[in-house]
């Protein structure tokens, strides 16, 4: 996932956020705590629904994990290849000194990331998060 949320710790009242998440039936979940351990990052969680769920979070390490994982993964290449290149451009610029041009290429491949995963909530349009952003003349 690709998130931008909202931060009143922040000058600039917004930050980006990436995450990968890994869920599993909470009766099959040692397979998430295998992944985490081999790893070495992410925390685990048990939801209310029967689901467990291990969350990798950081440009960096998301950006590295996904770059390591790319030749194995058959299901989610479009959010993959996305992901590693917001990973890249976030990793590198700081959310204040993001250009115009940075910022446009980040919400279409927010874009591209949500398209592919499922959501349950309604997904953000395009302008929708020019305006979050700033990004309207």
């Amino acid at each position: 996932m690709l998130q931008l949320k909202k931060r009143k710790d922040t000058k600039v009242g917004l930050r980006f956020m990436s995450t990968i998440c890994f869920y599993q039936d909470s009766r099959h979940d040692k397979n998430l705590s295998w992944i985490k351990e081999i790893l070495g990052i992410g925390y685990l969680s048990k939801r209310k629904d029967g689901m467990t769920e291990l969350r990798i979070n950081g440009f960096k390490q998301v950006g590295n994990i996904l770059l390591d994982l790319k030749p194995f993964i058959k299901f989610k290449q479009p959010q993959t290849g996305a992901m590693i290149s917001a990973s890249s451009i976030l990793t590198n610029v700081k959310f204040k000194k993001l250009s115009k041009k940075q910022l446009v290429e980040l919400v279409d491949l927010m874009l591209v990331i949500q398209k592919e995963n499922y959501v349950t909530k309604r997904k953000k349009t395009r302008q929708e998060l020019f305006n979050f952003l700033g990004l309207t003349p």
